[in-house]
C-alpha cells in the first residue's frame, strides 16, 4: 500500500476511535447526571451552581456555549467545577487573571519561563518532528507530565530538569488548514503558555479564547487560564508548532498547591490522552 494513502487511512481510524469513545462517554454522562437528579437532588444542585458560576466565567455566554459545556466537550470540566472553585479559593489572594502576561508572574516563575524559552530556540524540534506529523492533522508530543518526566524519540535534557512552577511540557502539531473546536481545559492547579515555536506570517495562525485573539505572527508568547472556552486555527498553508506547559499557579501555598498537583500526577499518569484525544500522539 502506498505508504501516503496508509498514513491517512491510520489517521482516519484513530479519529474514528476517538469520536466513538466522546459519544460513549456523553451517554454515560447524561446517565449519571439522571441518576443524580433522582437519587441525590441535593448533590445535583450543588453540581449545577458549580457549573453556572464555572461557565458564566467566560464572556459573551450564549447558548451554543452552555450546551458545549454541560452537554459537549465540557463535560469534564463542568464534572471537576467543585474542585476547580476550591483552587480558585486556596490561590487567593493572587486573583484570576484568565489572561496573564509575562510580568503578571513571579519573577521566579518569570525566570523559568525565559529558560525555557532559551531552550526552545536553540533546539532543532521543528526538524526533529517534521517527519512525523507530515501526514497527521494534529500531533502532540509530551517531555513532562505533571511533574513527572516524560521519555520518547527526542531528547531534551532541560525539559526534563526539576522546576518549582513548570509541571508540564509538550509540543503540538498543526497541519495545514486545520483548526480545533472551541474546547475547555479540565483543571484549575495550573495555568497554560503557549509559545509558537515556528515564524508564522499569516493572521490565519492563532489562538482565541471567547471573543480574544492572539495571533502568532503578532505575539508568539500567550498566557491563560484554559479552562475558559477556547479555540486554536491554523488556517494557512504550512504547520504550525507550538510550545505548551503547564505553570503551577502562584499562591501564598506553593507547597499544598504542589502537593495536589503531585496528587493528581499520580492518579492520572496514564490518562493524559483522556484529556487530549483529538490529537494523534507522536512517539
Amino acid at each position: 500500500m502506498n505508504a501516503k494513502y496508509k498514513a491517512k487511512g491510520m489517521d482516519e481510524k484513530f479519529y474514528d476511535k476517538r469520536k466513538k469513545r466522546f459519544w460513549m462517554q456523553l451517554v454515560l454522562w447524561c446517565v449519571f447526571l439522571a441518576l443524580l437528579t433522582c437519587y441525590f437532588p441535593e448533590a445535583m444542585l450543588f453540581y449545577a451552581i458549580c457549573g453556572v458560576y464555572d461557565v458564566s466565567r467566560n464572556s459573551n455566554l450564549d447558548l451554543r456555549l452552555l450546551n458545549r459545556y454541560f452537554f459537549g466537550n465540557g463535560t469534564l470540566t463542568w464534572a471537576l467545577a467543585p474542585f476547580n472553585i476550591l483552587m480558585d479559593l486556596l490561590t487567593l489572594p493572587h486573583i484570576n487573571k484568565k489572561v496573564y502576561q509575562l510580568d503578571h508572574l513571579p519573577i521566579d516563575c518569570q525566570q523559568e519561563i525565559k529558560h525555557i524559552l532559551n531552550i526552545v530556540k536553540s533546539e532543532n524540534i521543528v526538524e526533529e518532528l517534521a517527519e512525523r506529523v507530515e501526514k497527521v492533522k494534529r500531533g502532540m508530543i509530551f517531555f513532562k507530565w505533571y511533574g513527572r518526566n516524560v521519555e520518547n524519540f527526542m531528547t531534551v535534557p532541560a525539559f526534563h530538569e526539576d522546576y518549582k512552577y513548570i509541571k508540564t511540557i509538550g509540543v503540538s502539531v498543526f497541519n495545514k488548514k486545520e483548526s480545533t473546536a472551541e474546547h475547555f481545559g479540565p483543571l484549575r492547579v495550573t495555568l497554560r503558555m503557549l509559545y509558537n515555536i515556528n515564524d508564522v506570517h499569516d493572521t490565519a495562525s492563532y489562538i482565541k479564547v471567547r471573543e480574544l485573539e492572539n495571533h502568532w505572527c503578532d505575539n508568539k508568547l500567550f498566557i491563560f487560564d484554559d479552562t475558559l472556552a477556547h479555540q486554536s486555527f491554523n488556517q494557512t498553508d504550512g504547520f504550525r508548532y507550538c510550545l505548551f506547559v503547564d505553570i503551577l499557579r502562584p499562591s501564598q501555598c506553593d507547597f499544598l498547591i504542589g502537593y495536589i498537583l503531585k496528587l493528581l500526577e499520580a492518579l492520572l499518569q496514564k490518562s493524559k490522552f483522556i484529556f487530549y484525544g483529538s490529537w494523534v500522539p507522536l512517539k
